[in-house]
């Protein structure tokens, strides 16, 4: 993601930001023109920025572009339930940055309820816990995800290396945009040569999959253990790791970050992402990018005693399968 700045004084603000802490003007994303507008009555917030949970416009009124799309909130009479779900907004709201910047379709529930897409934002009641997932273009994410020991505790239940609340958002709208662009459609057979047969029983793949785990060779052919499991699920975590590099690279390009080891002989871990990650096809350029940065973004986690921040390696059929998303994303009319 870019970097932003004040409408007023030029300081440099950032997404989630509402005030500029320089001048102390109101500020909002405006979707249509990547930027950041003052608020004023031409320009109004979206009805959820009195709640805390946006800081986008909404130049007709009523809902922004992201929220729109929301079906079901939580009881936010509750404080805690309310606090989640602002956290779970923003993690969508950087989810929609993506979707918008790449031209994809966005088209709600009330505008086609066939193909539209929609957000349910669901709090465990009793001993029945929401599960996140999504069917028939409705994407259900537990609220229970927005408290971070709870959320550390199903990552290591589940085997996990990576789990982050923008992480469920980009993995379960690419079983969305599969159901879109994919199903039904020419893309289908290309998808089927590089992911695999989708036909196969999706509950018995899965049942085999947490019974057995994942094939010995599995880091040679998919991204993660769990995109072993079905196509569907090695699609959606392509496509995830596709949002994930293409929006972590537009990030170091706006802060002007480039890496050139003096000790890397092989010249490997160099990285200089002086095009736009989000709208080049060039796959090779990017994951060669990807490469130099992920390693530094880890080499620094590690200095400050964190976990790796990308856990995972791209070998080529890994690297073959993000290009066939990345070309995908792009045939689709602007």
């Amino acid at each position: 993601m870019r970097l932003f700045t004040c409408p007023n004084c030029r300081q440099t603000v950032y997404f989630d930001n509402s005030t500029c802490g320089q001048c102390g003007t109101s500020i909002g994303y405006d979707p249509a023109a990547n930027r950041m507008v003052a608020i004023s009555d031409a320009s109004p917030y979206c009805a959820n920025a009195q709640l805390g949970a946006c800081n986008w416009i909404a130049p007709e009124g009523g809902f922004c572009t992201a929220c729109r799309h929301n079906e079901t909130v939580p009881d936010i009479s509750n404080a805690a339930n309310l606090s989640d779900w602002q956290i779970l907004e923003r993690a969508k709201k950087r989810l929609f940055y993506s979707l918008i910047l790449l031209g994809l379709p966005l088209i709600t529930k009330d505008e086609d309820q066939q193909r539209g897409l929609a957000f349910n934002f669901l709090a465990d009641t009793g001993a029945e816990k929401v599960m996140t997932g999504h069917a028939n273009g409705v994407i259900t994410i537990a609220l229970a995800e927005a408290d971070d020991v709870e959320r550390e505790k199903r990552r290591s239940e589940m085997g996990e290396p990576y789990r982050t609340l923008l992480g469920h958002f980009r993995h379960e709208t690419a079983h969305y945009y599969w159901d879109l662009l994919v199903s039904g459609t020419g893309w289908l057979e290309r998808c089927r040569a590089v992911f695999g047969d989708d036909t196969a029983d999706y509950n018995e793949a899965l049942k085999i999959h947490y019974a057995n785990g994942a094939p010995p060779d599995w880091p040679q052919r998919f991204v993660s253990s769990y995109a072993s499991s079905h196509p569907w699920e090695d699609f959606a975590e392509t496509w995830a790791h596709y949002l994930h590099i293409a929006d972590t690279l537009e990030t170091a390009r706006s802060l002007g970050v480039s890496t050139e080891p003096p000790r890397d002989r092989s010249g490997d871990l160099s990285a200089e992402v002086d095009f736009q990650p989000y709208h080049t096809t060039d796959t090779q350029r990017l994951t060669e990018a990807w490469v130099g940065v992920s390693v530094m973004l880890n080499e620094l986690n590690r200095s400050m005693g964190l976990p790796d921040a990308y856990p995972f390696v791209l070998s080529g059929a890994i690297v073959e399968k993000i290009d066939l998303i990345a070309r995908l994303v792009h045939d689709q009319p602007n």
